[in-house]
């Protein structure tokens, strides 16, 4: 977890807002793809595949400001 600590928090944004949204017409496959799985239509391998294309970015970042928060509450030693 160290090498997330050491990246700045508007890269994981950043590839949150592109690579999380793309392809962003007709709709975010991101979102796509949440709305298969509550549907429980997500079954093909290519769909799960894109589900954690698309979902990785998002819980980098979901990490990223974890670990910020926990770190900046984290007492001086």
């Amino acid at each position: 977890m160290n090498w997330i600590d050491r990246q700045s928090l508007g890269l994981f944004v950043l590839v949150a807002l592109t690579l999380g949204l793309a392809p962003f017409v007709p709709e975010p496959h991101v979102w796509e793809k949440l709305k298969m799985l509550a549907a429980g239509t997500l079954s093909r391998p290519i769909d799960i595949f894109d589900l954690v294309l698309h979902g990785a970015p998002w819980l980098l970042l979901i990490v990223k400001l974890y670990r910020l928060q926990t770190a900046s509450r984290a007492p001086d030693k």
